[in-house]
């Protein structure tokens, strides 16, 4: 029997359960997990703040693991055949049809609505479709990429979905060499944000944040400047960005806060002419309310919203860990380990902020 950590409802407590080991078929895999990661969604997702959840589901959507059993042959996305005791990764997204308008036409397959992920919107009651368990079951079709000898696997999960959603984010920004670029938040995404600005070429980059250790991180990976939110308010932080671009404001700047009202603030600290992008509302947080003239169109901003991530994203970050793990502390955002039976406290030291990036160890 096969253990794991179930969320059978919002607001209801984790509990463990045994679940039989699954008949690989042809074109799938059985990973025996090595790490699966804590994150603000699974946050969300205890809430009640995602639609169209089918609980109860097994929480996790980005892991780590040993190939444990394959059903012929399967490969990863480089092409390579997999072989028992390979130490993997996959895209949770899946099922995106690959047919649709979205996927097609605009090629924008985060939009396409076939699209699934584990973790999140595939039942418990369907199979082992989630991290926080002993092992997962990748369906055919699942794309597989293969961690480099080089990368440990932890420095990965450190990462985890943080980093494909920042990459994304800074690919919709153009960061250019030589530009300003302000973070609002110093999560995980918003701090693999400020590490990649770098490795785009920013010449300054300015992280809005708190609490404290997260801004020490935010210090370390290379931020010019920090202000910290809980001893500032809208108009200091402004005067703060102001005072840094010599009056006019960033060139770019990148919401990763969740909060609503950050984006209006985002969209003043940004330059005229400048370009925002808006990654961290992944739920809804509610109305915010702005000037259509003075915010917008006087200022010629260019706004883009940004959602989730796509294999591109997932695959190209991990090549990018593997070249910079050691120039940047994505590692030192894992603050705390938990076992499946510590599951719970896992997600409410997330849910209070006492932990950057908590994670999952089955096996411990």
């Amino acid at each position: 029997m096969i253990r794991a950590a179930v969320m059978s409802a919002p607001h209801q407590p984790l509990a463990v359960r045994e679940f039989s080991e699954p008949r690989v078929e042809a074109g799938a895999v059985l990973l025996r997990t090595l790490g699966s990661e804590v994150c603000g969604t699974d946050v969300h997702l205890w809430h009640g703040r995602l639609a169209g959840v089918p609980y109860p589901i097994i929480p996790g959507h980005v892991s780590v693991g040993e190939v444990a059993a394959i059903g012929g042959a399967v490969a990863d996305a480089d092409g390579r055949p997999l072989m028992i005791g390979d130490v993997i990764t996959f895209l949770d997204v899946y099922g995106s049809c690959g047919r649709c308008w979205y996927c097609t036409v605009a090629h924008a397959s985060t939009r396409c609505p076939q699209r699934r992920v584990y973790g999140i919107t595939l039942s418990s009651e369907e199979g082992l479709f989630g991290g926080w368990s002993e092992y997962i079951y990748l369906r055919p079709g699942v794309h597989i990429v293969t961690l480099p000898p080089n990368l440990p696997w932890e420095t990965f999960m450190g990462a985890g979905c943080g980093l494909p959603t920042a990459l994304h984010a800074l690919e919709r920004a153009e960061v250019r060499f030589g530009d300003t670029v302000v973070v609002q938040g110093s999560g995980p995404v918003g701090l693999s944000a400020a590490m990649l600005a770098q490795l785009r070429g920013a010449g300054k980059v300015i992280v809005i944040g708190g609490p404290a250790a997260r801004l020490d991180l935010a210090r370390r990976a290379g931020a010019d400047a920090l202000i910290d939110i809980d001893t500032t308010d809208a108009v200091a932080r402004r005067e703060a960005v102001y005072a840094l671009t010599d009056g006019r404001g960033a060139d770019v700047t990148i919401e990763a806060t969740g909060v609503a009202a950050a984006v209006t603030e985002g969209m003043r600290l940004t330059r005229d002419a400048g370009r925002y992008v808006v990654v961290g509302q992944y739920t809804d947080a509610g109305p915010t309310e702005f000037n259509p003239h003075r915010d917008l169109n006087q200022k010629h901003l260019d706004v883009r919203g940004c959602w989730g991530s796509d294999l591109s994203h997932f695959y190209r970050a991990v090549q990018v860990l593997a070249r910079y793990h050691t120039q940047f502390p994505w590692a030192d955002l894992i603050s705390g380990r938990y076992t499946l039976d510590q599951a719970q406290v896992a997600l409410e030291d997330m849910a209070a902020q006492r932990v950057v990036k908590a994670l999952i160890v089955p096996g411990r």
